[in-house]
């Protein structure tokens, strides 16, 4: 099923608890409105992270740089099976990943919407053969990057316009409140 704007998102209140279901668009016109997401990030054996940047087609932060991979869950669908989803269908590959934490945000892309997301974020490390059939879906994705926790920390600072928001907030949570998690991917 490919994804589209009508698909029916899950409409969560701050505990992530269910409260309905709108389809995409909705949730992303004006302010937004609170619904269920999901991050990934995903490391290869280096403690490299792979980041994607945007394809320029999508409606908010088109050819921003973000985490691995960010969606939502399907209604009715668990999150874990979601994000393992969303990584095949936009990467071409089956990883699996494991829960993190979870977080609230609220971030508006100028008069074409907004994220109001109460997010779940994975972790998932990638091997040799998996980054070898890495297969982009160019409509999700217009390019790849393979970077070290110094090099992204370094291109925040730098560049932190070039990235969409809720990635610098979810790397600053794993940074900080998730450390011990973290170092076991990024080999700190």
């Amino acid at each position: 099923m490919e994804k589209s704007d009508s698909e029916q998102l899950i409409l969560v209140d701050e505990h992530d608890d269910v409260l309905g279901h709108l389809d995409k668009e909705s949730c992303h016109d004006g302010d937004g409105v609170r619904h269920r997401a999901f991050s990934v990030f995903l490391f290869d054996s280096d403690g490299q992270l792979l980041i994607q940047q945007r394809a320029a087609a999508k409606r908010l932060w088109p050819g921003y740089w973000s985490n691995s991979v960010c969606s939502h869950p399907r209604r009715g669908e668990e999150l874990e099976s979601a994000a393992v989803r969303r990584v095949q269908q936009e990467l071409g590959i089956t990883v699996a990943v494991s829960w993190v934490y979870r977080f609230e945000y609220h971030a508006r892309f100028g008069d074409l919407g907004s994220e109001h997301e109460v997010c779940s974020v994975f972790i998932g490390r990638v091997d040799a053969a998996t980054i070898a059939a890495l297969a982009p879906d160019p409509n999700e994705v217009a390019a790849l990057e393979w970077v070290s926790s110094a090099k992204l920390e370094r291109q925040f600072k730098n560049a932190a316009d070039d990235y969409s928001p809720w990635f610098k907030l979810e790397w600053n949570a794993l940074s900080s409140e998730h450390s011990s998690t973290l170092a076991r991917f990024t080999n700190r």
